[in-house]
């Protein structure tokens, strides 16, 4: 015997899983305001493209360069630290390019909260990296890990309200 399926449960999973519509199918409904945003978003994302292009390619010779004068040497800290730090600085570029980018496919109206959080969480790592531990004021660490003890903290119940939201919604609860 054929089990029936249920066809509210099948437009409810074609519904999830259908892909947003892309910017050249939204772009006759926006008004003029949305697609100057658009526009923006565009410029923005190229320019960061840029960005993150420029700091690969000086990473790349900073690399090669200490590489080829024979300076690296495993036990010294400061040479890593600017490695990583520029690093650091290439994933932070490239997670805001991210964010922008999901607006662009129209996955979310604006920046979301919870990546502006996650930047500056990377952006504190990154200090993190490069602090020179042995002339940092004491306050200043203090207040950069009170920082980063208060954003983990926001993250944390971002991420719990869109757990809650997501498991009524499932389940079909209201609060």
């Amino acid at each position: 015997m054929q089990r029936q399926q249920d066809p509210q449960v099948t437009l409810k999973i074609s519904a999830r899983t259908k892909k947003p519509e892309g910017i050249k199918e939204c772009w006759p409904l926006m008004t003029l305001y949305e697609r100057f945003e658009q526009m923006v978003l565009v410029i923005l994302s190229f320019i960061i493209s840029l960005v993150v292009l420029v700091a690969l390619l000086q990473l790349l010779v900073n690399i090669y360069s200490i590489l080829v004068a024979g300076v690296l040497n495993p036990m010294d800290y400061k040479i890593f630290q600017v490695i990583f730090g520029m690093i650091m600085t290439l994933l932070i570029a490239m997670e805001f390019k991210h964010s922008i980018i999901k607006v662009l496919e129209r996955q979310s109206h604006i920046v979301q909260v919870k990546s502006i959080i996650l930047l500056a969480l990377l952006a504190l790592a990154r200090k993190f990296i490069i602090i020179n531990l042995e002339a940092a004021e004491p306050f200043k660490l203090i207040a950069l890990s009170i920082s980063v003890l208060v954003l983990g903290v926001v993250y944390w119940l971002l991420s719990q309200r869109e757990n809650a939201e997501g498991y009524l919604i499932e389940n079909k609860l209201e609060i």
